[in-house]
């Protein structure tokens, strides 16, 4: 052997430890990234400013997961839901004082279609089997564009994890890594979860309603909804359909909407009587009934915070008329 063939045939000794070397690097920069997230995590919640994991990554949907799995309602037997017109207008407090023997479970989140409404329920029934009767607060606009937004708002298998099994938190923060949306959240959590005044708080009752404390207005806000969209009511008709399977009773509230909002989206009043006519055709061979909070029941105007919203006071007493016409078993409780 020649000695260009005796040094092509030595081992690329140093090529191994570049290897090496390159891949231990990889390790501990992804070991110095997880002590510095960590870190970061926990600066944030010893100040206040730390968000729920982002399990659907909507703010408000991840708070209540976490006020759920911190603040557990014992055996319910009502379950609210439905969309932030059903978390902010249903005092839990006052239905149980109308309704002696009532345990209200609020199970709204905020944003909601129809179609995922449906998605929640069906996992909060599954979840608590002593509710026996179940209310939906809706308006128009949870009713438009369920086909083009998918059902399954955060992951079913870790919400279960999550809020029922009291699994470990901090992985989810990890799974549901998303920095950008972790700082922007930080920076208005604390506010949000604080403030009485907060035009979008995160504050809970212990039912888990979200009441609009605020004293300030935000004008209509809302502007003209979608059109509504069959497979919203085909999701209503689904839920109604198994509740009475099961023998839980089931009330549909149209929430109250602020009069100059239906005058300048539905001036001729027609969007309104297609949605009460479509919600009661879901309903149709049931058992299901259905309540016009809208037609039959209104607050004065300084009671709504915008188009669709209640301030608390004015939540409190759509509540009380809640309660009158809930159907005997439920005002008769265990």
């Amino acid at each position: 052997m020649n000695a260009r063939d005796a040094a092509s045939a030595e081992p690329d000794i140093g090529g191994e430890r570049g290897t090496g070397g390159y891949f231990v690097g990889m390790l501990a920069g992804l070991l110095l990234s997880m002590v510095a997230f960590a870190g970061l995590l926990a600066a944030l919640g010893e100040t206040g400013h730390l968000p729920a994991p982002a399990f659907s990554n909507s703010i408000c949907i991840d708070e209540k997961l976490a006020f759920m799995r911190d603040h557990p309602v014992v055996d319910p037997n009502l379950l609210i839901i439905g969309s932030s017109v059903a978390w902010r207008h249903v005092d839990s407090s006052t239905l149980s004082r109308h309704a002696p023997g009532l345990r209200p479970m609020n199970g709204a989140f905020c944003g909601l279609h129809a179609n995922q409404t449906l998605y929640v329920a069906d996992w909060l029934l599954d979840r608590e089997p002593g509710v026996t009767d179940v209310v939906m607060v809706v308006d128009p606009i949870d009713f438009g564009q369920c086909s083009v937004n998918r059902d399954a708002v955060f992951n079913r298998e870790d919400a279960d994890r999550y809020v029922y099994e009291d699994t470990w938190p901090w992985q989810y923060y990890m799974r549901y890594f998303a920095p950008a949306s972790l700082l922007r959240n930080a920076a208005v959590v604390k506010e949000r979860r604080t403030d009485p005044q907060s035009m979008d708080p995160l504050r809970f009752t212990p039912s888990g309603a979200g009441p609009l404390t605020t004293a300030r207005n935000r004008g209509l806000f809302y502007g003209e909804p979608e059109p509504l969209d069959p497979e919203c009511f085909t999701a209503l008709s689904q839920l109604a359909r198994r509740l009475e399977r099961e023998g839980r009773t089931f009330t549909v509230v149209s929430t109250p909407l602020h009069p100059a909002w239906k005058a300048q989206v539905d001036p001729d009043g027609q969007l309104l009587r297609s949605f009460d006519a479509k919600l009661m055709a879901a309903l149709a061979g049931t058992g299901g009934q259905y309540w016009n909070a809208d037609r039959e029941w209104a607050p004065d105007e300084d009671g709504f915070v915008d188009a669709i919203h209640l301030r608390w006071p004015a939540a409190q007493a759509f509540t009380e008329n809640l309660a009158r016409r809930l159907r005997p078993p439920a005002l008769a409780g265990p």
